[in-house]
């Protein structure tokens, strides 16, 4: 059964069409790379996909629920429990720690401290920051914050995790270290993962490779 489904999906921005007639399908426990070059439309798709913007034409289904005809609400909700996302700017909250800034989605579903604290600290061990754990995202290395962004994601459990660039702004070491915590984590909670990239390196965690170009999907393959 599909986790997640994209059917003839179009959008248009300025009277352009920056995506057009796309077809994914994403099983349970899958990690696929949009692979292509800049402005190729890989993360407009993703931006459907996570249900943060809408088609112009077609549908996305994520568990058969229709996105489009999800209330905001809905969506929020979806968002909280189900999708994790990764983006390439890290954005985690300055003014908390790195280890509250892994707390912050658990709060916000209303896990009590006795569940959410042995979680959190089997996320900060999973990627390598307990002795970080207390340290503010001014005072962690890029690599770090993308960690502790990682670990976020991942908090609550989600059946899908979105990356967008996850190591674009990182050193190749420090890139390295958060894919392979990509692949290893979502194999470890058994989430799918879309992922956005331009990078082959990036593209290799994944079970399958969708490149494209033009707002279209050129080919398929590992």
């Amino acid at each position: 059964m599909s986790l997640l489904e994209a059917r003839q999906v179009s959008r248009r921005f300025d009277g352009r069409w920056v995506l057009q007639d796309l077809d994914l399908t994403v099983v349970p426990g899958e990690r696929v790379a949009l692979l292509g070059p800049s402005g190729c439309g890989k993360t407009t798709l993703l931006n459907l996909l996570g249900g943060l913007d809408r088609p112009d034409r077609g549908e996305v289904r994520f568990r058969g629920e229709s996105l489009a005809a999800a209330s905001p609400r809905r969506l929020a909700q979806l968002r909280r429990e189900a999708l994790g996302t990764v983006f390439q700017l890290f954005h985690l909250i300055p003014t908390l720690t790195a280890r509250e800034n892994v707390e912050l989605p658990l709060q916000l579903l209303g896990w009590p401290r006795a569940r959410l604290e042995p979680r959190v600290s089997d996320l900060m061990a999973a990627v390598g920051l307990e002795e970080r754990a207390s340290a503010f995202p001014r005072e962690l290395s890029g690599g770090e914050m993308q960690r502790v962004a990682v670990a976020r994601a991942l908090a609550a459990g989600p059946a899908l995790l979105l990356a967008d660039e996850p190591t674009g702004n990182l050193d190749s070491a420090s890139g390295e270290r958060v894919l392979t915590l990509l692949g290893d984590l979502t194999e470890r909670s058994g989430a799918a993962l879309v992922m956005v990239t331009h990078s082959d390196a990036a593209a290799a965690i994944c079970h399958r490779i969708i490149r494209m170009k033009d707002g279209r999907i050129q080919g398929e393959g590992r």
